[in-house]
């Protein structure tokens, strides 16, 4: 596909999908398989679960999600670039991964309302602008279960210096601010930290009641 067919947003949407996994791999210092490890240990995955991840780039993480949830589980990936989401699928594909991808935005998921037992969104809400993160986090609580749960990982305040520096410099979102955002979304918080690499940190909250909030309007 080509990347003009990418859906509206109003985040960054990153279309150079051949140099994804290099970056990735640059900005983890090499440790982009443990920092995936760490991620689905904190969602805490089971046989079984279904998974959304959000602003999935590549697809390396929904991948590694699959070999957790079994062959009653599922996992999705989304991204708002068709380049990534057509290089996840031929790694899946290569992979023999039972994970699918498709082309849509963070905050309007095209998914039913409490479709999902975990959502992950890894390094994508710096991406995005305030209203959209906001529209997102309320998508987010929107499509998941009662009693599922959501992991944020994302960028803290900048302390890289030169050629990441130079690769990565659009943005950060404190802890803070990710707590307070799904908290408006509805979400209970029920542990922050830091992922213990570069300056990643973490946010793990729960969809604790079954009320479903307005969409509060896609992009």
């Amino acid at each position: 596909m080509d990347q003009r067919t990418a859906p509206g947003t109003h985040g960054l949407v990153l279309h150079w999908a051949a140099r994804y996994d290099l970056l990735a791999w640059l900005l983890t210092h090499g440790r982009e398989r443990e920092l995936r490890e760490a991620i689905i240990r904190l969602a805490s995955l089971e046989t079984g679960n279904d998974v959304l991840d959000i602003g999935c780039g590549t697809g390396t993480l929904a991948i590694a999600a699959t070999r957790h949830v079994g062959t009653t589980g599922g996992v999705t990936g989304i991204d708002a670039a068709p380049a990534m989401i057509a290089r996840a699928n031929r790694k899946a594909g290569k992979a023999g991964a039972r994970a699918t991808f498709q082309v849509a935005v963070a905050e309007n998921l095209p998914f039913p309302d409490r479709r999902f037992d975990v959502v992950f969104s890894t390094l994508m809400l710096h991406h995005l602008p305030r209203k959209t993160r906001q529209q997102c986090a309320t998508e987010i609580k929107r499509v998941l279960r009662v009693g599922g749960r959501v992991v944020a990982v994302d960028f803290g305040r900048a302390k890289r210096r030169g050629l990441l520096a130079h690769f990565h410099r659009h943005g950060h979102v404190e802890v803070e601010d990710i707590v307070n955002l799904f908290v408006a979304a509805g979400l209970t918080s029920i542990r922050t930290g830091p992922v213990g690499m570069n300056d990643l940190n973490f946010v793990v909250a729960e969809a604790s009641s079954a009320e479903t909030l307005d969409r509060g309007g896609g992009g």
